[in-house]
């Protein structure tokens, strides 16, 4: 009998995948542990591609820059992002106060007809965009008291991680580096220490640059990756959607299939016992 190694390698790797649980946040369940935004590209059709060649279910649109339906004389990106095929997330970019961004969520309730699956980002400065904390925390306390599954956009600083969690936030979304850096995780003993320290989904949001970074976020154990300028600002975003979409998920079966040690010194890979020579 002649075996179809290719055909058993595959089998092999669909059940390594199968028997991962899926993403939670919240109320809901989530295949893909990629969540893209929808800014930066040249147009609406090329939004679509993109999306679509990530293979995401979660994706997020910042209300205050893309109209879903508030400017009825401006085209709506949901005539090419249905919400019936993908999760729409709306956030909050663009709001440096708590009051804004609880506003902004408010309207997109009001507009995707109750939607209360909301990300919410209160920034600190243009220069940076670096979450400001104590907004930050009024917020997603409000939002959560009206009933909203809040991600929230935040530093990372594991205590603080804690903090929002306590108050009822479904999902932490640390920074790895600045907003559209592309300059990579920064500062891995920080998101893995959140990582140890909360229960609900890590999901790391900003500062991916390319495939290997979203590979390194997954291997430290986080849930999930939200990017943007790292595919749509890319030579081919299509492409680099797709890269993306592979990166997370090897990252995500190297974490589960649990690395080796790193040593100081060499290891031989072959046995020294029972040498024949």
């Amino acid at each position: 009998m002649v075996l179809d190694i290719d055909r058993i390698v595959m089998s092999q790797n669909e059940s390594v995948i199968s028997n991962d649980e899926p993403l939670k946040i919240g109320s809901r369940l989530f295949k893909s542990r990629l969540l893209v935004g929808t800014g930066k590209y040249t147009d609406f059709n090329q939004t679509r591609s993109a999306i679509e060649a990530s293979n995401a279910e979660i994706v997020t649109v910042a209300l205050r820059r893309l109209n879903i339906g508030q400017n009825e004389s401006e085209e709506n990106l949901l005539n090419v992002i249905s919400p019936s095929e993908y999760t729409i997330l709306p956030n909050t970019a663009g709001c440096y106060d708590s009051d804004s961004a609880v506003r902004t969520c408010m309207l997109a309730r009001e507009i995707l007809d109750g939607h209360n699956f909301i990300k919410l980002e209160v920034l600190g400065d243009k220069k940076t965009l670096y979450p400001n904390v104590l907004e930050t925390v009024t917020a997603a306390r409000r939002l959560v008291e009206d009933g909203f599954e809040v991600l929230v956009y935040t530093t990372d600083d594991p205590i603080l991680a804690k903090e929002l969690e306590d108050l009822g936030c479904v999902a932490i979304m640390p920074l790895a580096a600045p907003i559209g850096s592309g300059l990579g995780v920064q500062n891995r003993y920080t998101i893995s220490a959140i990582v140890e320290a909360i229960s609900v989904p890590v999901i790391v949001d900003a500062g991916v640059g390319t495939a290997s970074d979203a590979s390194i976020v997954m291997e430290l154990g986080c849930d999930g990756v939200l990017m943007n300028t790292a595919i749509a600002g890319a030579k081919n975003p299509i492409l680099m959607a797709s890269a993306m979409s592979k990166a997370i998920e090897a990252g995500r079966e190297a974490f589960l299939a649990g690395r080796i040690p790193r040593k100081p010194y060499a290891s031989a890979s072959s046995p020294a016992d029972g040498q024949f020579i």
